[in-house]
Formats: structure tokens, sequence, C-alpha cells
């Protein structure tokens, strides 16, 4: 039988309690990988959530992974939020910046050529209701295959106090 030691147990243990406490917050975070690194124009990464207080103010972030080939500084996308009876209640073209324009430098966080940046696009965003939601992400770039998008993540949390 293993023996572990006090410090070893009292290390797993904040450890534990400082992991446990940074997903309070989470409501959802979910990524969807894009086969070869390639989004095709009728590909729609979705993601399906609920939410269960509608007077809660969440906080929406993309979470994007892209390799250094990505061929633009940014990227065009749309987004379709849809309630549980497949009604369009929100939608709009967004723009997220990707790259330095002048310098051409990943403004996510990387290792090699890979890079993975959040960014928040909505802060306080208030859901018309409880219930069953749909998010829907379409890429807007005018071209059919688009690549170095590795996959695109959709994160909602409740704010901190």
């Amino acid at each position: 039988m293993c023996k572990i030691g006090i410090k070893t147990s009292l290390i797993i243990l904040i450890a534990a309690i400082m992991f446990s406490s940074c997903d309070q917050n989470k409501v959802y975070d979910t990524y969807v990988d894009l086969e070869n690194s390639i989004w095709n124009v009728d590909t729609l990464p979705t993601y399906n959530f609920e939410i269960e207080n509608e007077n809660q103010k969440y906080n929406i972030s993309y979470n994007i992974r892209y390799a250094d080939v990505y061929p633009y500084h940014n990227f065009y996308m749309k987004y379709f939020l849809e309630d549980s009876s497949k009604n369009i209640i929100d939608s709009e073209l967004q723009e997220i910046i990707l790259f330095d324009k002048k310098t051409g430098t990943p403004l996510g966080d990387g290792l090699g050529d890979i890079f993975d940046r959040e960014v928040l696009v909505f802060e306080g965003f208030k859901f018309p209701s409880k219930g069953k939601y749909t998010f829907k992400v379409k890429q807007f770039m005018r071209v059919d295959n688009l690549p170095g998008i590795m996959s695109f993540g959709l994160k909602i949390d409740r704010p901190e106090k």
C-alpha cells in the first residue's frame, strides 16, 4: 500500500479546493474541433446549454485554437442564438482579431505554431428566460474552406462578484 505524507495530502487537498472553486462560476465550456483544421462554410459548430436563472448576468467568450499558417489577421463570423423552440433570438456578424495587423504576431497564448485565444464578446449578457438554448457559429470569410482554425469553443460563466 502506498503511503502519502501529510505534506503531500495537504498539497492535494489545497489543489482540489483551488480547482473546484475555479469552476463554480462556469456554466458551459466546450470546444468543437474542425476536421483537418479547415472550417468549411457549411460547417456550423453548435453548442447546446441550459440557463437556470434568467435574472443572472453572464459573460460569454469564444475560445479559438488556430495555427500560425492562418492566412489572415482577422476572422469574421456570425453567431445565431436560438431558444428551445428554434427561434433565433439574437444574431450578429462579429470580427475577431487573431494576429497583430502590423507585426503579424499571434495575439493568443501558444507554443510553437499553435495558439489559443479567448475573446470576451458579451459581458453581463442576460438571457430572456431560463431554459435550453442553442448557439451556432458560421465562418464569414468569403472562402468556402478556411484553413488554420483548429477548433472553436464557447464559454459561458457568471461574472465574479
